[in-house]
């Protein structure tokens, strides 16, 4: 909870940014009017109450975004009670014909405005397929201008058609980005520049590249506890968006209210087990077992007829009102820490066992595996990897990347249905096994992940537990930014590894390399990076040594290690295919400050 100086901190702010905006805001639109009589109450922070995080019980979370200075169209449910959750602003130079980094962010464009002093470019990385004429594609990071890392606060004003308040402005402090303080609005805060070039000769070569593209991205997700519930008024048709770092240049966000949407907010999922366990309760080795999955509202309404979901052009193309989502990245490419993770929005489901051998996966699933016949593919084995895995997307990966390469894309129009059948190991060892279901839902206004995990008990009845040799998360991932409203809303990390497999395609996909690459680059997270006790529960649970074990944290390492193993090639894993491939079981034993 925050404190009652906290609370006053932002009633000052909210005067402060309402003076600010009047006096600048006139540079770009007509002062706001604030009506004699308010057409509702002022919103009020409650302290000390059940409505803390999200404003009341049943405040929905909002995501608002604007690209390229435009504010992206908000539908919204009339009368809702809601709390500002994301903010996406992105703004873009394309058909650039020369290397120039992102420099043309600083001359064009409603970025132009900002203080680029500080730029650099701190990463880069390559994307393993080809492009379908043969070239290929890398992108560079760019970091530490004073926008991306100086304290800033953005402003969002309920405005009607003649630019007048209906309502409170909300205030959010974004903070800097080297510290997290408590006053911070949003768990995840992350600013940064990109160039894409799009026309490399190889994945390691881009001489003589013609075409680039360069994007500047502010990134803010989850809430903090404390978020400011707001409800916008009926005459209320348009949002400001006011941002402390480009005064004066107000973004607006046109807002249209529906009276009786179809479906209500929220989400959950049911996943049940159609074929029916032994009189036990057990499934036997080698058994298939067939699984439907039940996506509802918040109200419990249905979402998909029985037996079958949306098809994938249903749901990318705009026919699908319910708010289903699949995987998005052909069209608003993504990339892990850097660039809209949590706008891939993959459904998915996987099976991974026995509990007690879960450990990460590190065989690399083929791509070929994807475009394969096979619905389900299997992403682990017990022989092979010590714990057994498979996973099915939704549409199954054949259509879903298959239509991708198809130019017809005939995977895309296929029937999608809400049932998968999963095939035990024969050799299976006896233990609970683990099925997910994760996805994500965006419907009027709102943008929320959700995952369900169900436990199958196989050739015993007796439940078995994962040993997880990291924690506790809660540390630090507390106040909003929980692991059950993060990612995919699942803090049950035993049920991770399997859909979290390297792929041809995407090698950083294991959760060891994603976490270090997350941690190591954040300047937020405010441990020493060295001090693997901060996560690690174990001595033995720091000494698997490989490339993507170490290179995911380490940008370098020495020449010596350069002449033995290969230069860095991935930001992510270090090499190539190899870098999942075990180094030695003699050295890094330990590491250098890591107390343990």
């Amino acid at each position: 909870m925050r404190s009652r100086g906290f609370v006053r901190w932002r009633a000052a702010c909210v005067a402060a940014l309402v003076s600010w905006a009047g006096g600048y805001g006139a540079q770009a639109v007509a002062a706001p009017v604030v009506p004699q009589a308010q057409t509702q109450p002022e919103p009020q922070v409650l302290e000390g109450s059940e409505s803390e995080r999200g404003g009341s019980a049943n405040a929905v979370a909002l995501a608002l975004e604007v690209e390229n200075g435009e504010g992206v169209l908000l539908k919204v449910k009339t009368g809702q009670p809601f709390f500002i959750n994301q903010i996406d602003l992105r703004a873009a130079v394309t058909g650039v014909t020369q290397d120039e980094g992102v420099s043309g962010l600083r001359r064009q464009g409603d970025f132009a405005a900002l203080n680029w002093q500080g730029i650099k470019q701190v990463d880069q990385e390559p994307v393993p397929l080809a492009n379908g004429d043969g070239t290929f594609t890398r992108r560079r990071f760019y970091r530490e201008a004073k926008w991306m890392d100086d304290t800033s606060i953005i402003t969002v004003w309920p405005m009607d058609a003649r630019n007048r308040l209906t309502g409170q402005p909300i205030v959010l402090n974004i903070g800097r980005n080297d510290q997290r303080r408590p006053s911070d609005d949003f768990f995840i805060r992350r600013l940064r520049a990109i160039q894409t070039t799009h026309d490399c000769r190889t994945l390691t070569d881009c001489t003589g590249a013609r075409n680039f593209t360069e994007e500047a991205l502010v990134e803010l997700r989850n809430a903090r506890t404390g978020a400011t519930p707001f409800t916008l008024s009926r005459d209320t048709t348009q949002l400001k968006l006011y941002w402390s770092a480009r005064p004066g240049l107000p973004y607006t966000i046109p807002v249209v209210q529906v009276d009786k949407p179809t479906y209500g907010y929220g989400v959950s999922v049911d996943i049940k087990a159609l074929t029916p366990p032994r009189f036990n309760g057990t499934y036997a080795a080698g058994s298939q077992i067939t699984f439907q999955l039940t996506l509802k509202d918040g109200n419990g309404k249905r979402l998909h007829p029985v037996g079958s979901l949306p098809t994938y052009n249903e749901v990318i193309f705009g026919t699908n009102e319910p708010g289903i989502q699949y995987y998005r990245a052909f069209f608003d490419a993504t990339t892990t820490y850097y660039r809209r993770k949590h706008r891939e929005r993959m459904m998915m489901t996987q099976l991974i066992g026995p509990a007690q051998k879960i450990q990460p996966v590190r065989s690399i699933v083929e791509l070929e595996e994807f475009l394969g016949p096979q619905d389900v593919q299997t992403v682990a084995t017990l022989d092979r990897d010590g714990v057994y895995s498979q996973f099915q997307t939704f549409p199954p990966a054949n259509d879903l990347f298959g239509g991708a390469f198809d130019p017809t894309h005939a995977g895309w129009a296929a029937p999608v249905s809400d049932t998968w059948t999963y095939t035990l190991p024969a050799n299976a060892t006896p233990g609970s096994y683990l099925v997910t279901v994760k996805g994500r839902r965006v419907y009027l206004g709102e943008d929320i992940p959700y995952s369900r995990t169900i436990t199958l008990q196989v050739d015993t009845p007796k439940p078995t537990q994962a040993t997880l040799t990291t924690g506790p998360c809660t540390s630090c991932h507390s106040e909003g930014g929980e692991l059950a409203r993060l990612l995919h809303a699942s803090d049950n990390r035993a049920a991770c590894a399997g859909c979290h497999a390297p792929l041809g395609f995407e090698l950083e996909g294991p959760i060891f390399v994603r976490t270090h690459f997350i941690h190591g680059r954040s300047d937020r997270f405010d441990a020493p990076k060295q001090q693997c006790n901060s996560c690690h529960l174990t001595a033995e649970s720091i000494q698997r040594t490989s490339k993507a074990a170490c290179l995911s944290c380490h940008k370098s390492y020495p020449d010596s290690h350069v002449k033995q193993f290969g230069p860095i090639e991935s930001m992510y894993v270090g090499g190539g295919r190899e870098s999942f491939q075990q180094c030695t079981g003699s050295c890094h034993k330990t590491h250098p400050g890591s107390r343990l």
